[in-house]
């Protein structure tokens, strides 16, 4: 299944959306979405952010304070927003710093699950 038009809905839906991906923990990417004119490479930040997912998913289970849901990535240039899909893959969306973090959220949520159930 092509996940290509879900994550250009998503980018494209929020004020600031500069690329989506999603990706498997092992750093695997399944589909991802840019727009032509960002200088942001959205596969090569997904990868890196991987390995940080990682480390940030076994705290998780080792305080065992429930599953991870959702991390964001804050510089001066863009926000990161990475949502687990399950155990095995997540999406992260990249925002310009200024962008609508708040809708950006809300489309993650709100599209996880059927990201959810074409994964399966």
């Amino acid at each position: 299944m092509s996940f290509k038009i879900t994550l250009k809905t998503i980018v494209e839906s929020v004020e600031g959306g500069v690329g989506a991906i999603i990706m498997g923990y092992d750093g695997i990417e399944i589909d991802a979405y840019g727009l032509e004119d960002s200088a942001l490479d959205v596969q090569l930040l997904a990868v890196e952010y991987a390995t940080v997912l990682k480390e940030v998913k076994k705290t998780v289970e080792v305080l065992k304070s429930g599953d991870m849901e959702e991390v964001t990535i804050a510089t001066s240039l863009y926000r990161v927003l990475v949502r687990a899909i399950n155990d095995e893959f997540f999406v992260v969306l990249v925002l310009l710093s200024d962008g609508n973090y708040g809708k950006g959220r809300y489309l993650l949520k709100r599209e996880t699950p059927a990201l959810l159930a074409g994964l399966q």
